[in-house]
């Protein structure tokens, strides 16, 4: 490891706002630690991103955080791989839409599961290490979701009220300690929970904004965060 570079973790990484987030830092030369499901497409994303990116290092994890125990295998993994943890960026997430009374059993349980309980384990089982340094960011990808009720919000609409609630709570407790704790909320975005709506692009945010707007924020000076970031489609929610 190269204890001069600035390192960021990022969960759910291979697609989405958690791809576009790993190849903004890579573009800043960051070491990059990343978590998916699925290994071959991990796999993919390291050799693509390493090539273009080659002032950048990357490593990859193959876990699913749904499961509490594979959350601190990640979590494990990632303190045995570097000596501190600059940036945190909990952007795993699952969505599946439906109404409260009509959706599939067992929609909320994996929802909490992954879009709540794998932040809660992840960031409590790095932060020691990062209240050691007294500095970092923790990132929390919310929703505006996060922020009212919507059509066929059901069980994901809870996740990420409570995935708020949680991000809110850590920077109030973590705000004396050197460490800024920001909520992510961003509207639709073109990402694969998106795939087979028919819709122009034009329709929806960038998930290179939102990395963009990650990025921007971290670079502030350390007297100042940005608690909320809320960000929407130009025309309005969806």
């Amino acid at each position: 490891m190269n204890r001069d570079m600035k390192n960021v973790i990022v969960t759910g990484g291979t697609k989405g706002i958690g791809r576009a987030v790993i190849e903004r830092f890579a573009q800043e030369g960051y070491e990059i630690l990343a978590c998916a499901r699925n290994q071959k497409d991990l796999l993919a994303m390291e050799d693509d991103v390493q090539s273009r990116f080659p002032n950048a290092k990357i490593h990859t994890f193959s876990a699913d955080l749904s499961q509490k125990g594979q959350v601190l295998a990640f979590a494990d993994w990632v303190l045995g791989t570097v000596s501190t943890v600059d940036v945190l960026i909990n952007n795993a997430g699952v969505f599946l839409p439906g109404s409260l009374l009509e959706e599939a059993e067992g929609n909320l349980e994996l929802m909490i599961d992954t879009n709540l309980y794998s932040v809660y384990h992840l960031t409590r089982k790095l932060l020691p290490r990062m209240l050691e340094a007294k500095t970092g960011d923790i990132f929390n990808i919310c929703s505006v979701a996060s922020l009212k009720a919507y059509t066929n919000g059901g069980s994901y609409s809870i996740s990420k009220f409570a995935l708020y609630g949680f991000s809110q709570n850590l920077r109030f407790e973590l705000q004396d300690k050197g460490l800024r704790v920001i909520s992510v909320m961003p509207g639709a975005t073109l990402t694969a929970s998106w795939e087979g709506v028919e819709l122009p692009e034009s329709r929806f945010i960038k998930a290179s904004d939102v990395a963009e707007s990650i990025w921007s924020t971290h670079q502030l000076s350390k007297n100042t965060v940005i608690e909320d970031i809320v960000i929407r489609p130009q025309l309005g929610d969806i």
